[in-house]
């Protein structure tokens, strides 16, 4: 039982010692990691001169030197304030550079900033260690080494008489100091001289207006609608008979004019007739337009009264004259409600038509109506 015991002690101690070699060996190797990174980063300040006078100046030039391929380095630079320490002045510090001293180690890092100091107070002054932060590890700063400043006064010569200040300079006057300014200046005049000019323009430009184009009415529609007017007014049927025919004429006139060209308005009922003998119009028509003229003719120079039902032919005969002779590419021919109505009356009064017609062609003689009226039957 006792050697069990102390093989089991043994066997545990042995695991101990093991254990305490293996922390051995591993804090050995950070503080090796540790020791060679901190060989890889190297930090200086050097100043340029040590002893200055007052307000003179001088230059500290701080560098961190790393390797790159240490990894990515975060290298915390020290803060600078308006005074390093004491009366020591920042006059300015330069942006911080990095360059490659030496171009057969590219790997190989400096970065570098220039901080320019001065004092107005002489004395030695101990310039303070610049502390470089690198990964964080404010514990361990990287820290350059202390230097000296000796700012030392003017001497004076006591013989030489005291001395007012001097005035400032007088410098004489120079147009070519001016031709900056000229610049701006015409530049601003062009720029104020091109909005005018612009909205000038702008201005005289007026909005185009657009013009509608007025529709054409072909004449036979026009003709169609005068004559339902003509028709609702009932004027034959109020007593106005020779009105009733002159508007009639006049709206055929028109339509003739309009249609085929011939001075209606200006010539007489034979003369129109006279000028459809060179018009391609079926005989139909003419006849249609003849007995329209020849009532017309009659009631206005020859006072005849004609019966209602020639009032009505007269006026269906004007309907069918404008929609037989109308143009087929005109549109719309008239309405056919319209025409089959008078188309009716027309077969009822025919007849009695012909009458009347017998009794014009005694009467009407080849002369201008206008100039000497007709003898009445």
């Amino acid at each position: 039982m006792k050697k069990e015991k102390n093989k089991v002690g043994r066997w545990r101690s042995a695991i101990g010692n093991r254990f305490a070699i293996f922390c051995q060996l591993l804090i050995a190797l950070c503080q090796l990691s540790f020791s060679s990174s901190a060989q890889d980063i190297r930090v200086s300040a050097n100043i340029d001169s040590n002893a200055i006078r007052i307000g003179e100046q001088t230059q500290i030039h701080l560098s961190v030197q790393y390797r790159g391929d240490k990894g990515n380095l975060k290298i915390q630079w020290p803060t600078l304030k308006d005074t390093i320490v004491g009366k020591v002045e920042i006059v300015n510090a330069s942006k911080i550079d990095t360059t490659i001293p030496d171009k057969n180690e590219p790997l190989l890092f400096v970065q570098n900033q220039h901080v320019t100091i001065t004092s107005f107070d002489s004395g030695f002054y101990a310039l303070p260690p610049f502390k470089f932060v690198i990964n964080g590890d404010t514990a361990h700063p990287y820290e350059t080494e202390a230097m000296l400043l000796q700012v030392n006064n003017v001497p004076i010569d006591t013989t030489q008489a005291i001395k007012d200040i001097k005035p400032p300079l007088y410098e004489p006057f120079s147009w070519r100091e001016l031709i900056p300014y000229a610049y701006w200046v015409f530049g601003t005049i062009l720029a104020i001289l091109a909005i005018v000019y612009i909205v000038k323009r702008l201005s005289k430009v007026k909005p185009k207006t657009i013009v509608e184009p007025k529709s054409k009415i072909p004449p036979h529609i026009l003709a169609l609608q005068e004559l339902e007017k003509l028709k609702q007014e009932k004027l034959w049927q109020e007593g106005k008979v020779k009105q009733y025919h002159s508007r009639l004429t006049d709206i055929l006139r028109l339509y003739i004019e309009a249609r085929f060209k011939i001075p209606a308005l200006e010539q007489t009922s034979d003369e129109i007739m006279s000028n459809f003998r060179s018009v391609l119009i079926d005989e139909e028509s003419k006849k249609k337009i003849k007995q329209i003229f020849l009532v017309a003719d009659l009631v206005k120079f020859a006072k005849e009264q004609p019966l209602p039902t020639e009032n009505e032919l007269s006026l269906a005969n004007a309907f069918d004259f404008v929609n037989g002779t109308s143009r087929e590419n005109d549109g719309s021919t008239g309405s056919p409600s319209k025409v089959a109505e008078t188309g009716n009356k027309q077969e009822e009064i025919k007849s009695s038509v012909g009458q009347l017609s017998d009794k014009s062609n005694n009467i009407i003689t080849n002369e201008d109506p206008k100039s000497s009226p007709p003898e009445r039957i």
